[in-house]
């Protein structure tokens, strides 16, 4: 069952939302500050947050930019509630990443509707495991095997092996797998990633001779 977040400071549309959210099949969570919103998202990420602009300790817009910036959260999706009606309003909230916008006052059926829209949007295609000779990546269910042993990887850990595998043959730059990975405002030394190859090398046992190190240049897979 899908969770979504609901972050409101009025009390009377956030239980309106929950309400509606539950008795259409979803879990739902209530927040009336950003800082409850805060604790909660790190700890478990919903499918959804329905994400109100004008908070009493925060600004949604500077809320969701946070989201974006953050590579573990960027596609995580929002839908921005408000009062603001203007079509400029409207523009910044999606041109600040959000995926749809709902104006108050709204129908409990709108708010569902745009609710599935966006859910389906945000549904991943189907791919094929991503296999390189005994290693092989399913991406949906996040599952890495090498020789059919299920070998267990963290976040970081597997989009890197993902993005190594898709790029096979190639050699991949530090700054390349750091933007990719850790993102472009991360401020951790490279050292982070060559722990983080070490790391997986070890977890991959005789799937870690694919890894191979490009001295002064990157890593690359094959």
């Amino acid at each position: 069952m899908k969770t979504i977040y609901v972050v409101e400071d009025d009390a009377n549309i956030r239980e309106i939302e929950i309400f509606a959210l539950k008795n259409c099949g979803y879990e739902a969570e209530g927040f009336a500050c950003t800082s409850d919103f805060w604790r909660s998202v790190r700890k478990e990420k919903p499918a959804l947050v329905l994400l109100d602009i004008m908070l009493p300790d925060g600004d949604g817009i500077e809320m969701l930019a946070e989201l974006r910036s953050d590579p573990e959260m960027r596609k995580l999706p929002v839908i921005l509630v408000t009062a603001r009606t203007t079509e400029l309003d409207k523009v910044k909230g999606l041109d600040s990443g959000a995926d749809d916008y709902l104006t108050k006052p709204f129908g409990v059926m709108e708010l569902i509707s745009r609710v599935k829209a966006v859910l389906r949007r945000a549904e991943p295609d189907r791919e094929l495991p991503l296999v390189l000779s005994d290693i092989s990546l399913d991406t949906a269910g996040r599952v890495c095997r090498v020789a059919d042993v299920p070998v267990e990887l963290t976040y970081k850990e597997f989009e890197l092996l993902s993005l190594l595998i898709r790029n096979a043959g190639t050699v991949m730059t530090r700054d390349v797998l750091m933007e990719r990975i850790w993102g472009t405002d991360y401020m951790g030394e490279s050292r982070t990633l060559d722990v983080h190859i070490k790391t997986l090398r070890r977890k991959l046992k005789s799937g870690g001779r694919h890894i191979h190190t490009v001295r002064n240049v990157g890593y690359l897979a094959d």
